[in-house]
C-alpha cells in the first residue's frame, strides 16, 4: 500500500462503495463491512496508490484487514485481452451506535508517464443497536438446547439395521442347528464299531495282497481296523499307540483271552517288521491274518452284547 502524499490531477470518479459482510436490512453495532472502490476498463500495466487509513482505526470505527484488490477480465471487449475491472476494499467494523461519515478514498492512478488522482467520494454508514425496552425487561436464565420430537424418517434406518440384525442372528442360529441335526444324524445312522471294522477287514480277504511288495498295504489294512475299534470297544487312544503301549493298556481285559491277546500280538509284531523292517511274511502267517483279526472283532464284540443283554435283563427283573 501507498501512502498518498500528494493528489496530482484530481479526477472525481463516483462514490465508493459500501457492503456489508453480513448481508441484513440495517448495520448493528460489531457488523464487518466491505469499503472501497471498483475501477472498470483499467489497461493493463497501469499502477495504482492506495491511500493509508490505519490512523484512522480507533476503538469506535476499527479497520479489520487493510486493503485487497481483486481484478477481472472485461468479457465480450473487442480489446478484452488488454483490458479488466479494478476493486479495491477494506474491512471496517464500527462498535458504537450513530451515524458514520466515512473518508472519501484518494487513488493514485499511473498510466505511462500520466499520473493522476482518482477521488472516490466517502459515504455515511448509519448504525444501529437492537432496542431494548429497559422498562419491561427481565433477565433470564439461559435456556437448554431445544429438543425436536424424532421423526419417522430419523428412525427408519436404525429399526432397519435392528431389523436386518435380528434376521443374520436368527440366519445363524438356524444353520447352526441344522449342522448340529445333520451331525447327530449322521451319528446316529453311523454303523457300529465292528461292522465298520469287519467291512474293512473283508477288502483283504484272498490273496491278492500276499506278494511281498504289497505285503505293506495288506498289514497296515488290518492293523490300522482293528485300532480304530479297538479304541471304541475298549476306550484306548490305540491309533496313536505302539504296539507295546497298545497291549500293554488292553493287557487283563476280561474279554480277551489269554490265547487271543498272544495270537494278536504275534499279528501286530509281523505287521510293525513288514512295515518297518522290510520283512516278508509267508503264506502260513497272511493266510491266518484276517481269520485272526475277525475271529476277535466277533468274539469281543458278542461279549460285549452279552454284557449288555444280562445288564437289561437285570434292570428289568
Amino acid at each position: 500500500m501507498l501512502l498518498l502524499s500528494a493528489l496530482l490531477g484530481l479526477v472525481p470518479a463516483g462514490e465508493a462503495f459500501l457492503r456489508p459482510l453480513q448481508p441484513r436490512d440495517s448495520v448493528l453495532v460489531a457488523d464487518q463491512l466491505s469499503y472501497g472502490f471498483r475501477l472498470d476498463s483499467v489497461r493493463a500495466g497501469t499502477f495504482v496508490g492506495l491511500p493509508d487509513f490505519t490512523a484512522a482505526s480507533n476503538d469506535t470505527l476499527t479497520l479489520v484487514r487493510g486493503w485487497q484488490l481483486d481484478t477481472t477480465w472485461l468479457k465480450g471487449h473487442k480489446k478484452a485481452k488488454d483490458l479488466f475491472s479494478l476493486e479495491g476494499s477494506i474491512v471496517i467494523a464500527p462498535f458504537e451506535e450513530g451515524t458514520y461519515v466515512l473518508p472519501d478514498i484518494p487513488v493514485l492512478r499511473k498510466k505511462g508517464a500520466s499520473v493522476d488522482t482518482l477521488i472516490f467520494k466517502g459515504l455515511e454508514l448509519e448504525v444501529k443497536t437492537i432496542p431494548i425496552d429497559t422498562a419491561t425487561f427481565r433477565p433470564h436464565d439461559l435456556k437448554g438446547q431445544v429438543r425436536y420430537p424424532l421423526t419417522f424418517g430419523e428412525v427408519a434406518p436404525w429399526v432397519a439395521a435392528a431389523l436386518a440384525l435380528a434376521a443374520l442372528l436368527a440366519l445363524g442360529i438356524w444353520y447352526a442347528r441344522r449342522q448340529a441335526l445333520r451331525r447327530d444324524g449322521a451319528s446316529a445312522r453311523r454303523d457300529p464299531a465292528y461292522i465298520v471294522a469287519l467291512r474293512e477287514l473283508e477288502k483283504y480277504r484272498g490273496d491278492k495282497y500276499w506278494a511281498p511288495e504289497k505285503q505293506k498295504a495288506f498289514y497296515s489294512g488290518i492293523t490300522d481296523a482293528l485300532k480304530t475299534y479297538m479304541e471304541d470297544r475298549f476306550g484306548v487312544d490305540a491309533p496313536e499307540m505302539t504296539t507295546a503301549e497298545l497291549f500293554a493298556a488292553i493287557k487283563g481285559e476280561k474279554d480277551i483271552t489269554p490265547e487271543m491277546y498272544q495270537s494278536l500280538k504275534d499279528l501286530f509284531e509281523t505287521a510293525d517288521f513288514v512295515k518297518f523292517a522290510k520283512h516278508a511274511a509267508d503264506e502260513k502267517e497272511n493266510a491266518a491274518a484276517v481269520p485272526l483279526a475277525v475271529r476277535f472283532v466277533v468274539d469281543t464284540h458278542e461279549s460285549e452284547a452279552a454284557e449288555e443283554q444280562a445288564q437289561t435283563t437285570g434292570e428289568a427283573q
